[in-house]
C-alpha cells in the first residue's frame, strides 16, 4: 500500500530531494529491486488489445514472465545490474492491511460480477489482481535462468532492499511503496521498471536530503508515515499530510501527540475533530522500520552469470509459448551485457564513507541556522522598505 501523502509533502517541501533522470544515468549501477511490487505492475499494465492479461494457447497468464523478461532486458541494455528482492513472511502486525484487502476484493468482486459496461469490467478485473506464489516462482525460476541473482527476505522486500543499499552491496533500492524511505534507504528509484513506452523519468530520492529539509529527524520521519498511515496500522482520522507535518514539528513524537488527543478528547467529552484508533499499535510499527527482519547485508553476495540458453528456450518457448526468435535476441542482449559489463563508473572506484550520526546532525543544525538568517534578512529587508 505504501504511505498516502507523503510523495506530496517531499514534492511541496523538499523539491531537491527528487532528481528526475533518464534510464541511462544509472549505467553501471547495481539496483535491489521490490520483486512482488513489479510482478504486481507487469500482471496489471503487460496486455492484450482486448484488456486481457496475456495468457499463452493453455490459458496459464504471462504477463509476469513477458515484463519481467523484456523489463529486465531493458535495464541491462542500459547497463544496469539488477538483483531482485521477493517477500518473505508478512510481520503479523501487516495482517489487520491484508484482511482489509481480502475485504476489498470480495466487494470489488461483487462490482465485476454486477458491472455492464466492458472498461467497468476491465477497472475491476484490474483491481482484482494479485501476486500469487505461483507467480513467485515462475519469476525466480525465469530469473536463475537469465543468470539475474534473487534474493527472497526474511519479511519485506522494501526493508531487504533497503538494507542491501545501506549496506553498500548496492547502489539503491527500486521500489514504487513510499514507505521504502522509513527504512532509511540511501537512495530510492521509482519507475524503473515502468514500460519505456510511458517516457516516464526515473525518479530517484535521497532520504537524507529529505530529512533535512523537512527538519526532522529519522526516528519524527518514521512517525509521519505511521501517522499517515501505513501497512502496519491505521492512520489518524480527520489528519491529512499538512496536519501530520504540522504535529509532528508541533509535538516531536507520536507519544506526545497521542497524549494531546487524548487530553483534548476529555476536555471536549470525546467530541474532538481527531481520533486515535483503539488500541494502536504505533509503537510495534515503528519497531518494524527501526529494526526490520532482513538478512544482514554483509552477509549477501550478489552474482551475475551467463544464461542458461537451452534452458531458458525450454520455458518460454516450449513451455510458455514465447516466440522462439525474440527469446534468443534476448539471450543475445544479455550475453552481450555481460561481456561489456567490466566497463564501471568512474564514482565506483571511490568508497562513499557513510556520515556519522554527528556529522549529521550538524549539517541540520547548519541548515537551520541558514535558514533562519534568511528569514531574518528577509524580515530586516522589510522592515528597511517601510522605513
Amino acid at each position: 500500500m505504501g504511505i498516502k501523502g507523503l510523495n506530496a509533502i517531499i514534492t511541496e517541501h523538499v523539491p531537491s530531494a527528487v532528481r528526475r533522470s533518464d534510464i541511462r544515468t544509472y549505467f553501471g549501477r547495481k539496483v535491489a529491486i521490490d520483486a512482488s511490487m513489479s510482478l504486481y505492475q507487469f500482471l496489471i499494465a503487460v496486455r492484450q488489445q482486448d484488456g486481457g492479461q496475456l495468457t499463452n494457447e493453455n490459458g496459464e497468464t504471462t504477463s509476469h514472465l513477458m515484463g519481467m523478461f523484456y523489463r529486465t532486458l531493458r535495464m541491462i541494455d542500459n547497463g544496469i545490474k539488477p538483483c531482485y528482492v521477493f517477500d518473505g513472511k508478512p510481520p503479523v502486525l501487516k495482517s489487520h492491511e491484508l484482511t482489509k484487502r481480502s475485504e476489498r476484493r470480495a466487494e470489488t468482486e461483487k462490482q465485476l460480477a454486477e458491472a455492464q459496461d466492458i472498461a467497468e469490467k476491465i477497472k475491476h478485473e484490474r483491481r482484482l489482481v494479485k501476486v500469487t506464489k505461483e507467480h513467485n516462482e515462475e519469476a525466480k525460476k525465469l530469473l536463475g535462468l537469465m543468470g539475474i541473482p534473487y534474493i527472497t527476505a526474511p519479511s519485506e522486500a522494501e526493508a531487504q532492499c533497503a538494507e542491501l543499499a545501506k549496506a553498500g552491496v548496492v547502489y539503491a533500492a527500486a521500489s514504487e511503496d513510499m514507505d521504502t524511505l522509513c527504512y532509511r534507504v540511501p537512495h530510492l528509484l521509482r519507475h524503473l521498471t515502468f514500460s519505456e513506452a510511458k517516457k516516464e523519468p526515473i525518479h530517484e530520492l535521497d532520504v537524507e536530503v529529505v530529512l533535512r529539509g523537512l527538519d526532522l529527524t529519522i526516528e519524527q520521519f518514521i512517525d509521519l508515515g505511521i501517522m499517515l498511515g501505513c501497512d502496519y496500522c491505521d492512520s489518524i482520522r480527520g489528519v491529512g499530510p499538512v496536519t501530520a507535518l504540522k504535529l509532528i514539528k508541533e509535538f516531536g513524537s507520536l507519544e506526545k501527540i497521542v497524549e494531546h488527543f487524548s487530553e483534548e478528547n476529555e476536555q471536549k467529552g470525546g467530541k474532538s475533530k481527531y481520533k486515535i484508533p483503539e488500541n494502536w499499535p504505533y509503537k510495534e510499527a515503528r519497531e518494524l522500520f527501526t529494526n526490520p527482519d532482513v538478512i544482514q547485508g554483509k552477509d549477501v553476495e550478489l552474482k551475475w552469470t551467463p544464461p542458461k540458453e537451452e534452458e531458458l528456450i525450454e520455458f518460454l518457448c516450449t513451455e510458455k509459448m514465447f516466440s522462439e526468435d525474440r527469446v534468443k535476441s534476448g539471450i543475445a542482449r544479455l550475453k552481450k551485457a555481460l561481456k561489456s559489463g567490466t566497463q564501471g563508473r568512474l564514482d565506483g572506484f571511490f568508497k562513499a564513507v557513510p556520515k556519522t550520526k554527528e556529522q549529521l546532525a550538524a549539517a541540520a543544525e547548519k541548515q537551520k541556522k541558514l535558514k533562519q538568517q534568511q528569514q531574518q534578512k528577509k524580515k530586516t529587508g522589510r522592515v528597511s522598505k517601510r522605513r
